[in-house]
């Protein structure tokens, strides 16, 4: 009984420190969209301020995205397209009323996948 308690242990923890990551990983996709349209505002408007701060945003980005080192890079970023992707087309519907194609759906429903593949896959 003792181990079936701690296999249990093992594996709620292992679910909070997914939940850890994909909170860290939704923040870090916020960030990188935000800085990517203040640069985007920056250039477009000749207004270099915008540019700074789409610049400190994408350093934050940075040091979120990587803040959980216990995750194999390439594991996390991979992980980490997926709920770009995602994060990508919301902002592009609410902030740009821009509707994805039946192409980028299908080939981000592929995106998906691969971040769930290899998030939820065995080693």
């Amino acid at each position: 009984m003792p181990e079936a308690l701690a296999i249990a242990r093992r594996e709620l923890l292992r679910g909070a420190g997914m939940n850890l990551t994909l909170a860290s990983l939704l923040v870090a996709a916020t960030l990188e969209i935000a800085g990517d349209a203040a640069i985007r505002a920056g250039l477009v408007r000749a207004k270099w301020p915008f540019v700074l701060a789409g610049a400190a945003l994408l350093v934050a980005y940075g040091l979120v995205v990587n803040v959980n080192r216990t995750i194999h890079f390439g594991r996390l970023m991979g992980v980490y397209i997926a709920v770009f992707f995602v994060m990508s087309q919301i902002v592009g519907l609410i902030a740009f009323g821009e509707r994805p194609s039946g192409r980028v759906l299908l080939g981000g429903a592929l995106i998906v996948a691969g971040g769930l593949w290899i998030q939820l896959g065995s080693e």
